[in-house]
């Protein structure tokens, strides 16, 4: 198999160890108090989910010594790809945090918009986004974290399904990857995208 595709399954696998003993440690929380949400929380994920996410970064970041992680940095710009940048000596992981409530049945998800996506992997050759969604249940005004619920998997692995409506990749959370090299990748989201326009 192709180098560069051994070394996205390491560091997905690096991710993926670190989260798994991370999400032991992560707390639940409320998310305000019984006076202003005295019937509690509609247990819509996209009402909470830059708040969880953010939960999520700073927590990794709170708890990097103890996850052996040499620096975290999730102050990044709307515009990016990813929420957090997890250092281990010389080696950045790009890290996309995504929630799913457990409760709920497992559909096919929006992951990134393909225009954006294409760009970022075809202006630098060296960047490489890894996802990490996390399983969370809602009850009353409380959010916790399901600890069985974890999917860690690169976009370049992902089956290509474009939503002809938005342009965005669609896939389910836990899926089977499909290995691929970068120069692959690339193609089949200029094939299967309107909004992509080349010179």
């Amino acid at each position: 198999m192709d180098k560069k595709i051994e070394n996205i399954k390491r560091d997905i696998n690096f991710v993926k160890n670190v989260y798994q003993k991370f999400i032991l440690i992560l707390p639940s929380f409320d998310i305000t108090n019984k006076k202003i949400l005295p019937y509690g929380l509609k247990p819509h994920t996209r009402s909470v989910s830059w708040l969880v996410e953010q939960v999520i970064t700073q927590q990794t970041k709170f708890h990097s010594k103890e996850l052996k992680l040499d620096d975290v940095t999730f102050d990044m710009p709307d515009t990016c790809l990813h929420d957090c940048e997890i250092k281990v000596g010389k080696k950045i992981y790009y890290i996309n945090v995504k929630i799913h409530n457990v409760d709920k049945r497992e559909n096919k998800n929006d992951i990134a918009a393909v225009e954006k996506l294409y760009m970022q992997y075809e202006s630098n050759p060296s960047y490489s986004l890894i996802y990490a969604c996390f399983g969370i249940k809602f009850k009353n005004i409380n959010i916790s974290f399901d600890k069985n619920y974890l999917s860690v998997f690169s976009p370049q692995f992902l089956p290509i399904y474009v939503n002809p409506r938005n342009d965005k990749i669609q896939a389910y959370y836990h899926h089977k990857a499909e290995y691929r090299t970068r120069k692959s990748f690339l193609k089949l989201l200029r094939v299967n995208s309107r909004s992509i326009i080349l010179d």
